[in-house]
């Protein structure tokens, strides 16, 4: 998987690991989250992390999505301090709506 920067992924890359199986964890509000979001994610808003740390898995990397790429790289670096392996996913959902891959809603 080709890495950005450290702890982050592109776009392809992140497709990849989701098409595997990856656990994808999506920070943003609840009304974006429902507009739409990444089969499968799991979502808790970025607000909550601290708070729902548990519900994160210790035994493989959590993919952290929003829509651009911030909100997201500032939760992969709490993650981190934590000891959770997680990577952020540059470009976000936007990204991934603007490659015209599949939302959930």
């Amino acid at each position: 998987m080709a890495e950005v920067e450290a702890g982050e992924l592109d776009l392809d890359s992140f497709a990849a690991a989701h098409a595997e199986g990856g656990f994808v964890l999506d920070v943003r509000e609840d009304d974006e989250f429902r507009s739409g979001h990444v089969p499968g994610a799991h979502h808790v808003p970025m607000q909550e992390v601290p708070d729902r740390l548990d519900e994160l898995p210790r035994d493989q990397r959590v993919h952290v999505i929003c829509r651009s790429g911030s909100r997201s790289r500032q939760v992969v670096d709490y993650l981190r301090s934590q000891g959770v392996d997680a990577a952020n996913v540059a470009d976000g959902t936007g990204g991934w709506a603007a490659r015209g891959w599949p939302l959930e809603r």
